[in-house]
Parts: structure tokens; C-alpha cells; sequence
């Protein structure tokens, strides 16, 4: 049941929820040989039409071809599907969401199972797999001899970006960029609500909410930068004493709105005990030190 077909890598994939099926269309559009197995079968109807093939077992399906791929619910998913396959000579890419620690530990799994080991963080929602330009990313971690191997491969969802040979780097890597992607969710919906019971239309609100937060972002970088060197004072403009100073205008605002503080105070709070370190001509990256601890 191995395929030859062309020069295309052929591709086992594992998992067709909506993630899974967008990787397995886009590696169908690519050429790629595509063995695809599900625990509902009927997923598999239209990429069978579509010229995947379907296995009856998640065995079958692995030892179809030596690259697999993994996009099921959770680790233990992966652990209930994985667990009495033959593995030997096999290249596994675990792009299920877990956290390093799981990744860790199933790459150890792994390897005591005679395979090769990658996992992964998809930076992207279906729609944007499979189409150039949309900004996706697969962050992988593990081995990189497997990555090198299989880089082009891995690379037609979305771009692939090795970030390690640490196998819970790719899932860091996943939550921490999740985790600020949050943070900026928080703070438009705390700036959303400050002018909903306003005659402001939101759709014209949008665009420079946009706007700002681009703008922002290149902050990131200074804070890199200051982490890096230890010197949280290196090129501030807007010292922490300054901005501790203007956060009660922010909630005395929240509070003339109606509008609950709770998105805000959790990052004053902390701004707050830094300043009473003495760290006042610092930016505002020492906060960091304290969630740290």
C-alpha cells in the first residue's frame, strides 16, 4: 500500500475535523499522494472523491507511507489512536494542540517507538491552509533532521518554521502567540464597550482601533531587546511612573461608561506593585519579571 506516485511526498493524515480536512485539501491540490483515516469514516467521502484514500484503521493508514501527520482533539486522542501502531522507520508530525510538556513527552513516546518526531503549532484557522499570502504558519519543533526531510512537504498548508530541536518549543511557541493574541482581543473589547451606549458607530471605530494596534505593535521588539540586555530603562519613552500615573483616568472613564474594568485593572495592578519596587524610569517590561516569579 505504498505510494510512488510522481515526486510528491506521499502523506498519511490522521484526524479530518476541520483543520484536518484543510490540510488534507491542500496536499491533494499540491499532488501529494494523500492517505487520510478518521474515527467518523463518512468525513472521508469528499477527499476520497477528491482522489485521497481512505484507511480502515489508523495501523493501516501509518504504515501506508513513512510521513504521518496528526491532527486529532488532544494528546490523549493522539495516545488512543497511536498506541498499538507500529511506528518503526516512521516520520510523525503532531500538529494536535498540546502543551510543551505533552510534546515532550510524546516525542519521547516516540522515539521509544522507533520514530522520528515533530510537533506542531498551526498559527492559522481552516480557511487560511492552503492559500498563499493569508499569513499561516506551522511552527514545528523536534527533529530537525525530520523537518530538513520534509520541510516542502510541510510547508504546503502553510509556512513551516522550525523553532527547535526542544520538541515543546513549537507548542510554547503556539499558547505564547495565542496568549497575546488574547491580550489584544481583551483590550478591544474593553474599548468596544467604552463607546457602545454612545452614538459612535463601531464600524467606523474599527478602522482606527486597527490602526492603533499596528501601530503599536513594533513595541515588541523593544521589549524584546530590553529583555535580552537586562536594561529595562534602554530607550524608554513613556516611563512606567508616567503611565502608572494616568491609569486612573482609564478607570474613572470604564467607570462614567458603565463599563466593568476587570480587562484593565489585572495589568494595573502589576504596574502598580512594579512602581512600588522603585522601578519608575523603567518601560513597562519589568512586569514581566513579576508574572515570572
Amino acid at each position: 500500500m505504498s505510494h510512488t506516485t510522481g515526486t510528491k511526498t506521499p502523506v498519511t493524515l490522521l484526524g479530518l475535523g476541520a483543520m484536518g480536512t484543510a490540510l488534507a485539501r491542500a496536499w491533494l491540490a499540491a499532488g501529494h499522494p494523500l492517505t487520510v483515516w478518521n474515527r467518523t469514516p463518512s468525513r472521508a467521502a469528499a477527499l476520497t472523491a477528491a482522489g485521497a484514500r481512505a484507511a480502515d484503521s489508523a495501523a493501516t493508514a501509518v504504515a501506508a507511507n513513512t510521513l504521518t501527520v496528526v491532527c486529532l482533539l488532544d494528546d490523549a486522542s493522539v495516545e488512543e489512536t497511536l498506541n498499538r501502531t507500529d511506528l518503526t522507520g516512521k516520520d510523525l508530525v503532531n500538529l494536535t494542540t498540546g502543551t510543551p510538556a505533552q510534546a515532550r513527552a510524546r516525542a519521547a513516546w516516540a522515539r521509544e517507538r522507533g520514530a522520528r518526531y515533530l510537533d506542531g503549532g498551526i498559527m492559522a484557522v481552516p480557511p487560511m491552509i492552503g492559500v498563499p499570502d493569508a499569513g499561516a504558519h506551522i511552527l514545528l519543533s523536534g527533529s530537525r533532521e525530520l523537518f530538513d526531510q520534509h520541510r516542502q512537504t510541510l510547508a504546503v498548508p502553510a509556512a513551516a518554521t522550525f523553532v527547535g530541536e526542544d520538541a515543546g518549543f513549537a507548542a510554547l511557541y503556539d499558547v505564547a502567540l495565542l496568549s497575546a493574541m488574547y491580550g489584544m482581543f481583551a483590550g478591544a473589547a474593553h474599548a468596544f464597550a467604552l463607546i457602545r451606549g454612545e452614538d459612535i458607530d463601531p464600524t467606523k471605530f474599527a478602522p482606527l482601533l486597527a490602526d492603533w494596534l499596528v501601530a503599536m505593535a513594533p513595541a515588541v521588539h523593544q521589549t524584546a531587546d530590553q529583555l535580552r540586555s537586562g536594561d529595562y530603562t534602554k530607550d524608554v519613552v513613556s516611563t512606567l511612573a508616567m503611565q502608572v500615573a494616568g491609569t486612573p483616568t482609564f478607570l474613572t472613564t470604564a467607570e462614567e461608561q458603565g463599563v466593568s474594568p476587570e480587562l484593565l485593572t489585572a495589568y494595573f495592578t502589576l504596574m502598580r506593585r512594579r512602581l512600588a519596587e522603585g522601578s519608575g524610569e523603567e518601560d513597562l517590561t519589568g512586569v514581566i519579571d513579576l508574572l515570572a516569579r
